[in-house]
């Protein structure tokens, strides 16, 4: 029997080679060490760094997500645009082989679509139905509430919500965030984080940094 829940319990076989659950479609796709992939999601043209994990039905293309980023189910990431200055929207325009069998695929168009990279970083955390637009950065220790809808950039350690979303609070002041970020734990060994655990249970942030010459 396959895996049937991404939190159930149990240890759950995370190392080298990524954890994919059933009905998944990926193409195109590089995925680090310790990586998840939810039951039913889509993965096209994408990259996901090591600890990195989505939920359940998360669609993500043309994106290229960091380190220990947790994506919440039914997210969608890079969803691609629709030609709105031409005399027709619709996909025949540009997947034309699918209609007639003579015809080909306007590959100028769909490596165009393909070349809009949506970047999320580092310990980042999308909130659940959230759509991350192309040409976005979501920078790292940021956060993006449930049912989101991102077409710009997101500063680093900052909350933002709504549709299109705006900024709701920092998380840390600019300070911490620098100190964070010159830290850079995710790049940390997998046995340092190990042996870190306790420090990042307990400990508050500041403290966190004291303590590791943040």
């Amino acid at each position: 029997m396959g895996p049937t829940s991404m939190h159930g319990p149990g240890p759950k076989p995370l190392g080298k080679t990524p954890y994919i659950h059933d009905d998944c479609q990926i193409a195109e796709s590089l995925f680090g060490s310790f990586t998840e992939i939810g039951k039913g999601s889509r993965v096209l043209n994408s990259q996901l760094g090591d600890y990195s994990y989505c939920e359940r039905y998360c669609d993500i293309a043309n994106a290229q997500i960091g380190k220990f980023s947790n994506i919440a189910s039914f997210v969608r990431i890079g969803p691609t645009d629709h030609p709105m200055d031409r005399a027709s929207m619709h996909h025949f325009q540009y997947r034309s082989r699918d209609y007639w069998p003579d015809k080909t695929h306007d590959e100028a168009f769909l490596a165009y679509r393909a070349s809009r990279t949506t970047h999320v970083q580092h310990d980042t955390w999308i909130g659940h139905a959230a759509i991350i637009k192309p040409d976005v950065t979501i920078c790292t220790g940021a956060v993006v509430a449930s049912n989101a809808v991102v077409t710009r950039d997101v500063p680093p350690y900052s909350i933002v919500a709504g549709v299109p979303a705006k900024l709701v609070r920092p998380r840390f002041t600019a300070s911490i965030g620098e100190r964070l970020i010159e830290l850079a734990w995710w790049d940390w060994s997998h046995e340092a984080i190990g042996d870190a655990l306790e420090d990042f249970r307990s400990l508050d942030v500041e403290a966190f940094l004291e303590k590791h010459n943040g």
